[in-house]
């Protein structure tokens, strides 16, 4: 299989220049080019698509979308799919990410403020959110205006919006050059800028496949595809890397996956699928050819949003609890007498405490079933994490300082009744089978960067004692969980 590279390997310094440098109207690049420049034209060619775009009905408000970026008359048909779900919808914010076709540059490019004009008038950027990003103190996030001098693909997606869309704002971003833990860095800024804010769409701008092979094309983007709609970022990213899979915004896409990951929404569903030849009608070998797909991500989790209920205040809370029990106990030997009438923290749910020191894990020892409120569960999880892990020496007094403490509040366990049903980087899995059990937390695979076989195996070996292959055995119960995961470096 032919297989072309996504992204080249050269770093140039950033140049970082003031918001105000882009507090300005940000002209079109491609008007006349990819779309239509004249308004009355392209305000038709868009209802035109949109008229003729039949999606399949989605229960849920979408989250994000996957779109082309090609020229319009190539993908707009496609493009259309995606947009005709969310016309009308009530978003005040559009994130949209795309890659950067002409200049290359390490990490994320985020426009600060003034607007981006299209034939359609003038799209405002948002300046608060903007800011968020790139005050988040991320390295890899900054302003690099030349990101946007030539780029094409934030721009597209802009007329679509406008179509679609009233009263809101873009957040444009450019990616360069990225790692996984870059993109994770990306989502992370992304989510937290987020917040508890529910009017947010995340737009991804990328094309698919791009070579000369109809039927290679056709094979790699269902290959991408697949990885796209399992929700698997890492598998994403891998496939990309080693060329097997190819998305020319695939580093947008890998940050996306992780960022609706993040928040809980666990379905994506491809609303259409086709290239430039079927666009063309042309499908003769050896003619260039490039894949476009609209893709929805939706449907939040419902086990998620049980594990979600607890406000920035309450992890507050919980995380000075944990801490005020680890001075009380190490300075006087005594357990911390609290009292809390908070209902989200006195239901009763297991938990675990984790503890670093200096980067490095000092400590990890939670309750898989809840016995006891929320609360004391984090009290006397944070004692046993502190003094009786067999893998560590008790924290002494004077480490305190330095330990940072993070609090994984868990949901019922569900058994499954295979790995299939598993969401790496979603749930926590416990395996148990005979007298024999252990348990991994869903960040386990987002920090590990494990596949999912790696993962069951290594919980089976590592913290069962099983064979490594125990996880496909049907005598091993599989349960799996989900997990609010929050800790002191957050606040």
């Amino acid at each position: 299989m032919k297989t072309t590279k996504i992204f080249s390997l050269f770093l140039l310094p950033l140049l970082l220049l003031p918001a105000a440098a882009a507090a300005q109207v940000k002209q079109p690049n491609v008007a006349g080019q990819f779309y239509p420049a004249d308004k009355e034209e392209l305000a038709a060619t868009i209802q035109q698509y949109l008229a003729a775009a039949s999606p399949a009905a989605m229960p849920g408000k979408i989250f994000c979308l996957i779109e082309p970026h090609a020229g319009y008359s190539f993908s707009g048909k496609t493009a259309a799919y995606g947009y005709k779900l969310v016309a009308g919808g009530a978003y005040k914010t559009v994130v949209v990410i795309g890659p950067s076709h002409y200049y290359g540059f390490p990490g994320a490019s985020v426009y600060p403020a003034g607007a981006f004009r299209t034939p359609l008038g003038d799209c405002p950027v948002d300046e608060a959110f903007s800011k968020e990003l790139l005050s988040s103190g991320v390295p890899v996030i900054s302003f690099d205006p030349r990101a946007f001098e030539k780029e094409h693909s934030v721009e597209v997606e802009i007329p679509f919006l406008q179509t679609v869309l009233k009263g809101f704002s873009i957040v444009p971003v450019v990616m360069g050059q990225c790692d996984f833990s870059a993109c994770q860095a990306v989502a992370s800024a992304l989510e937290k800028a987020i917040g508890k804010r529910r009017d947010v769409l995340v737009i991804v701008s990328s094309d698919m496949y791009h070579g000369y092979d109809y039927d290679e094309a056709d094979a790699m983007d269902r290959l991408t595809l697949s990885a796209v709609t399992a929700m698997d970022p890492r598998a994403l990213y891998s496939g990309l890397t080693s060329g097997s899979m190819q998305m020319c915004g695939g580093l947008p896409a890998v940050s996306a996956l992780l960022l609706a990951k993040s928040l809980g929404h666990d379905k994506a569903v491809v609303l259409r699928h086709t290239n430039s030849c079927e666009a063309t009608g042309n499908m003769r070998k050896g003619i260039w050819t490039v894949g476009y797909s609209s893709v929805a991500i939706d449907q939040p989790d419902e086990r998620y949003k049980e594990a979600s209920m607890l406000t920035t205040e309450q992890k507050k809370k919980l995380l000075g609890i944990a801490r005020s029990t680890i001075e009380t106990f190490l300075l006087y030997g005594d357990r911390l007498q609290v009292k809390e009438t908070d209902p989200a923290l006195t239901r009763v749910a297991g938990a675990f405490v984790t503890l670093h020191e200096h980067g490095g894990l000092r400590g990890c020892i939670g309750n898989m079933i809840g016995t006891q409120p929320l609360y004391l569960t984090v009290r006397d999880m944070a004692i046993e994490s502190a003094t009786r892990d067999p893998r560590f020496a008790p924290v002494n007094a004077g480490e305190v300082k330095d330990i940072e403490i993070e609090i994984s509040a868990l949901t019922p366990m569900k058994r499954v009744a295979s790995a299939d049903e598993i969401v790496l980087g979603t749930h926590g899995v416990l395996v148990r089978r005979g007298g024999s059990s252990g348990v991994f937390l869903p960040q386990v695979a987002t920090e590990t960067g494990w596949t999912k076989e790696q993962f069951l195996s290594h919980l089976c070996a590592e913290k069962a004692g099983l064979p490594a292959n125990a996880w496909k055995d049907k005598a091993t119960e599989l349960y799996i969980f989900t997990a609010d995961v929050f800790s002191e470096k957050e606040f």
